[in-house]
Order: C-alpha cells, then structure tokens, then sequence
C-alpha cells in the first residue's frame, strides 16, 4: 500500500482538557473524522501533493488514515509555540521524498516552518548525494539544492498560538495526510 496523495493541513484548539484541546485542533484541521494512524516520515515515490480541500473530499469518516503528524500544547498562558511538518520532494519522482516533524516553544510560525523545512529538505539531500555544509545556513543549503537539480520542491504546514490567557490548554498540530485509494 503506496499513497497516491498527500495534502497538509493544521489546526489549534483551546480547552480546560487537554485530550478535548487536541480533539478541537483536529477538528480545526478538518481530520477529526478519521481514524489517524501515524507514520514515519516518506514522501512516497510518485505521489501527488494535492490541496487540503481536494484532499478531505476523498476520505470518508471513520477512514483508518496515515499520517505524518506535529503537535504541541500547553496550559501556561501567554507560551508562544508551533508544530510544523517540513516537505522535501525530489525531481525524479521514482525516488523518495522526506516528511519532517517539528515542534518548538518560543518560536514564530516562520521560524518554526522554515526549520521543518530544513529538516526534511537535509535528509533528502544526504541521500541524493548533494554536497552540502549542515551548519551553513538555511538559505545557504537551500541555493545550493536548488543548483544541484535535485530537489525539485521545499514546503512546509506550521501552526503556531499563544497559550490561552485563562490557562486553558492550548494544543497545535500540523500534519501530512496520505490517501491510499
């Protein structure tokens, strides 16, 4: 079973219960739905990233579904936090791609999103064989895959809040939900 598909999504919820916090974030990324079974982090070869709307229109309720998934949560107020998933896709689409999942306090949705991003896109470049010095920076690494051809796209799905005021729990979540019909 290789997925065909592959959409991202995120979502935040608030509540004085963690698991209903995380139960409002789902339901806020549009997967709630769906019986989540988490996986490592492959981008499949030749699999297609579609939109989140085309994505949800192919799965049913109660659907066992793979996915890559971040989350974070809190109950401090005012904590700032993220949880992102990084995409790597390779130009040959025989090959396989990288997923990655990061979560952070302190940091921006930027900030956040960009080293997911990062992530993803250094896994894949170790296996294509591309030259690259890990400590340089991220626009560094990035120029340099974008000149070796290989890597044929970078993205990322970031969520970030701010812990509820009232100390409710806060949860993000980010995620890559693969559809295998």
């Amino acid at each position: 079973m290789i997925p065909k598909k592959m959409f991202l999504t995120k979502g935040v919820g608030r509540h004085r219960d963690r698991l209903t916090s995380f139960e409002q974030a789902l339901r806020n990324a549009g997967i709630a739905h769906l019986n989540l079974v988490r996986v490592s982090s492959i981008f499949p070869p030749r699999c297609k990233l579609i939109s989140r709307e085309q994505g949800l229109k192919q799965l049913a309720p109660g659907q066992i579904t793979y996915a890559v998934l971040s989350e974070n949560a809190t109950q401090e107020p005012h904590r700032l936090m993220a949880a992102s998933v990084g995409v790597a896709i390779p130009k040959d689409p025989e090959q396989y791609g990288y997923l990655s999942e990061y979560h952070s306090f302190g940091e921006t949705e930027q900030k956040a999103g960009d080293y997911a991003e990062d992530l993803a896109a250094s896994m894949l470049a170790t296996i294509l064989g591309v030259d690259f010095d890990p400590d340089a920076s991220y626009d560094t690494k990035r120029e340099i895959w974008k000149i070796s051809g290989k890597i044929v796209r970078t993205t990322n799905v970031t969520q970030s809040a701010i812990g509820d005021k009232r100390g409710l729990w806060t949860t993000v979540l980010a995620g890559a939900i693969f559809i295998c019909t």
